[in-house]
């Protein structure tokens, strides 16, 4: 598949984390408003936690809607084929090898932080939260690079 610019695209992405209520809702929030109408976008927990209201601001915040997200757990997927799954946590990373050892599904592991572990202000807590984003913007954005002849 070809996004906009020529990228090569995976069909479907997987986002994992641990609790589906932060980094991997923002990963696919962010996913989708770069590619959406060319891949199939979803986001997963190794458990389902919580909604974060935190997360909904700092998407608002440069103009994305995490939509009617709901948190699910791996075993809550209405559809498991997928060509790509992004793990964001250790616990998922684990998860999505367990679950995709007999089927080629690539799995890649990027470490984010989790921002709820930061204390502190209102204002503090949303920059955590901010710098998560930004972190999963340029990882999206590099990863999905349009490749030319000549780069490694």
């Amino acid at each position: 598949m070809r996004g906009p610019n020529g990228e090569e695209l995976p069909g479907a992405v997987l986002f994992a984390c641990t609790m589906n209520s932060v980094r991997s809702p923002l990963a696919a929030a962010l996913m989708r408003s770069r590619y959406g109408k060319f891949v199939f976008v979803d986001s997963v927990g190794v458990k389902a936690g919580e909604a974060d209201p935190l997360v909904g601001e700092v998407l608002d915040e440069i103009g994305l809607e995490l939509g009617k997200h709901k948190p699910k757990a791996f075993e809550n997927l209405e559809d498991e084929s997928f060509d790509l799954v992004i793990t964001l946590s250790p616990e998922a990373h684990h998860k999505a090898l367990e679950l995709t050892r007999v089927s080629a599904v690539e799995v890649e592991y990027w470490p984010t932080i989790d921002p709820t572990v930061f204390e502190g202000s209102r204002a503090q807590r949303l920059e955590a939260y901010r710098q998560v984003r930004d972190q999963l913007e340029d990882r999206i954005a590099a990863r999905f690079a349009v490749r030319r002849a000549g780069d490694i």
